[in-house]
């Protein structure tokens, strides 16, 4: 049985961590905040974006076939995918990360299985760090950027991808990163990236509402130019979403790890003064013993 002293200094460890764990989850709670209110006015901004190209793609289907645009060319049996996959650079936030690597995994099995080759282009260290002990082979990685998102390196990152799609080195490129939802709830969203799916935007019997008339020269350099904007604004999304949803993880786990804190020291200092009160009354045998055996 341990002793009075070692049960003592248990429950100061247990106290100090329960501190670290309850000023880390203020600190994920005050991030949180700024990143989902960064994260909505992302998200609305990217919507207007797509509202756009939509309406130029309509414009462009008055004379022309869309996908006849390389960016909306339709691959059925794509030979080369490019996952891109964003994680975060610090771990104590529960399986945030690896359900992030098992659908990575999920997708990569999925596409060998149908004879593509899969290339990986990693965000964040603990994603980097898993492929590498694993033994598989990364194209392109970068550590730093999921913790403070940056459009510059989010839209360079990107373009180094769509750059290898034009050039017909990749036929498919594909985003992948753990989503916030509220608090409590994070899921992974996965964004077929290029080629843009024609099917989802709108068909040529579609009446447009807006006013935006277009010279049959300028359409496709205007959708070009909107396009880029879009993948690398989708990039920046998906690493602001990804860091809202990192910070609700990691707050929700610090809470857990706080209340299984404060019920271990609950455990131990019960534990404790049983072991006192053995102590002492074990104290009060051997005196009364030892009186009785004077007389």
């Amino acid at each position: 049985m341990a002793s009075l002293k070692d049960i003592k200094r248990k429950i100061k460890s247990v106290k100090g961590t329960q501190k670290t764990t309850h000023a880390m989850k203020l600190v994920s709670s005050a991030k949180l905040k700024r990143a989902e209110e960064l994260a909505k006015r992302s998200k609305l901004y990217a919507q207007k974006i797509s509202e756009m190209i939509e309406e130029i793609a309509l414009q462009i289907a008055k004379h022309n076939d869309v996908s006849d645009n390389i960016y909306f060319r339709n691959v059925e049996n794509p030979k080369t995918v490019d996952i891109v996959f964003v994680t975060a650079d610090k771990g104590l936030c529960g399986g945030f990360n690896s359900q992030t690597i098992k659908a990575v995994n999920e997708m990569m099995e999925e596409w060998r299985s149908k004879g593509a080759t899969v290339r990986l282009r990693a965000i964040g260290k603990k994603g980097i760090a898993y492929y590498r002990f694993n033994g598989e082979k990364m194209i392109d990685e970068i550590e730093g950027l999921s913790a403070a998102p940056s459009y510059q390196e989010a839209a360079s990152f990107i373009r180094r991808c769509v750059d290898d799609y034009i050039q017909g080195v990749t036929d498919k490129v594909v985003v992948v990163h753990n989503g916030y939802v509220n608090m409590i709830t994070q899921e992974i969203r996965i964004d077929h990236l290029v080629p843009v799916d024609p099917s989802t935007l709108p068909q040529q019997t579609t009446v447009s509402s807006s006013e935006l008339e277009l010279e049959p020269d300028d359409d496709d350099t205007l959708l070009e130019a909107l396009l880029h904007r879009y993948l690398e604004y989708i990039m920046y999304y998906a690493l602001i979403d990804s860091l809202a949803a990192e910070h609700g993880a990691r707050m929700q786990a610090m809470d857990a790890a706080t209340t299984n804190a404060k019920e271990m020291v609950k455990s131990l200092t019960v534990k404790y003064n049983k072991a006192r009160q053995e102590a002492i009354t074990t104290e009060l045998i051997e005196i009364i013993s030892g009186v009785e055996a004077l007389k």
